[in-house]
């Protein structure tokens, strides 16, 4: 929820996110009532930023390939960028 209000920010969309903190009270009152939402300051934007969402939303983020460590050999996950076995940089094991 942070990230879209960032995001709308950026965008010059003033926003506020309401309910954040009421996680702690779920059980307490009904958990609907308990989710955070993200709200636009001024309707007018409301649409701009319906739309400014629905495109991070849609946003796929880049997936690199899993990697071996040419140092000791080890296959890392592509989340890694550097092998937990020998501490080497994933550029180093990079075909050039």
């Amino acid at each position: 929820m942070a990230h879209l209000r960032n995001v709308l920010e950026a965008e010059g969309i003033a926003c506020v996110i309401r309910n954040d903190r009421l996680a702690g009270a779920l059980g307490e009152i009904p958990f609907v009532e308990c989710w955070p939402e993200l709200w636009v300051v001024e309707n007018l934007y409301a649409i701009k930023a319906r739309a400014v969402i629905e495109a991070v939303r849609a946003a796929t983020p880049v997936q690199s390939a899993d990697w071996t460590c040419e140092r000791c050999g080890e296959c890392l996950d592509a989340q890694f960028d550097a092998c937990w076995r020998c501490a080497a940089d994933a550029c180093e094991s990079l075909p050039e």
